[in-house]
């Protein structure tokens, strides 16, 4: 077991990743000399300097790239310097890597990783500062994952490396400094986690708003509600099995997420919660869905914090939604 940061934790995958594997390779902007925009991949060009390679400012052109060198049997990574971005990669992810395995009647595969910092509360504004994993949710071929502390971070990004679909791995900004121990386990995406138990009510949560969800969670028991919470970990696929069992065991269910409601992961949560008849017979109240503002990420630093949901405020509509 070792403790390290969110940062420190997906180098670390990175590198063993490329010692294990010289067909796993590093593509994007900066990610080289510079470290990456966020200094993930700092020092990784002196370790491997015939897997990392900078590219010029073109996403479509070397996420194209990349699918290529994943057909043709390499392992890229790419890391696309702001989620934002994505607007200029949907087409070749889309259309193409996640296509790839149906298309060729399983012939071939297409094992890329695409990296995604994402979020909110940096100051950087409206087009820095998006989630958009819920505009891939619709897609077949693709996996999403996004993990919620540096022990998920690493483990996770390990095993999407190691997968032969395209993998999405949206890293939110604000945990990058984050610690915690990472300790190296057989993890399986599409596997949520339970890491809080109680019988009041279920929390249903990921990546950053897990610890709006954990502190949420510490509030409502200095209330005397026991709350269960569930880190989904995988957005894509869902686990299921684990989200209708945690919601049926406490009868009730909330999911907290930064993102607005509309089409999001929280709406298919919920959907899956309601339209499960054995579940839905047993929910004592209507499920809630905490969410963030349906508007663009402001610029102001006031403003952008509360653009996203706090513990105080999910604790006290959970408490007005369940218990008054």
């Amino acid at each position: 077991m070792m403790q390290m940061t969110y940062r420190e934790a997906i180098r670390k995958a990175l590198a063993d990743s490329m010692a294990e594997d010289r067909q796993v390779i590093l593509i994007g902007e900066d990610v080289g000399v510079y470290g990456g925009c966020f200094k993930v991949s700092e020092g990784l060009v002196k370790q491997f300097p015939n897997q990392v390679i900078d590219t010029p400012v073109s996403e479509e052109g070397f996420t194209g790239m990349a699918i290529g060198a994943a057909m043709m049997g390499m392992r890229p990574v790419i890391e696309i310097m702001y989620a934002d971005f994505f607007t200029l990669i949907f087409d070749p992810i889309v259309n193409h890597a996640a296509k790839t395995h149906f298309l060729s009647a399983g012939r071939f595969s297409c094992p890329i990783v695409i990296r995604l910092p994402e979020g909110s509360g940096t100051g950087h504004g409206a087009q820095h500062t998006q989630s958009p994993e819920a505009l891939f949710l619709n897609e077949s071929g693709l996996k999403m994952v996004a993990p919620s502390n540096p022990s998920d971070a690493y483990n996770l990004l390990r095993k999407a490396i190691r997968d032969n679909n395209p993998v999405l791995f949206f890293e939110h900004k604000l945990l990058y400094d984050t610690s915690g121990p990472v300790t190296p386990e057989d993890i399986e995406i599409g596997k949520a986690k339970v890491v809080r138990e109680g019988n009041n009510l279920t929390l249903i949560s990921y990546s950053h708003a897990m610890k709006t969800t954990l502190e949420t969670a510490e509030l409502l028991s200095e209330k005397g509600f026991e709350a269960t919470v569930v880190d989904l970990c995988s957005l894509k696929p869902l686990d299921v099995k684990t989200i209708l069992t945690q919601a049926a065991k406490t009868g009730r269910a909330a999911m907290i997420q930064d993102t607005a409601a509309m089409g999001s992961v929280g709406s298919d949560v919920l959907a899956l919660i309601s339209s499960d008849r054995q579940t839905f017979d047993l929910l004592k109240d209507p499920p809630l869905l905490i969410c963030g503002k349906n508007s663009p990420t402001p610029f102001s630093k006031d403003l952008e914090k509360n653009a996203v949901p706090n513990a105080a405020e999910s604790a006290e509509k959970i408490i007005n939604h369940f218990f008054s």
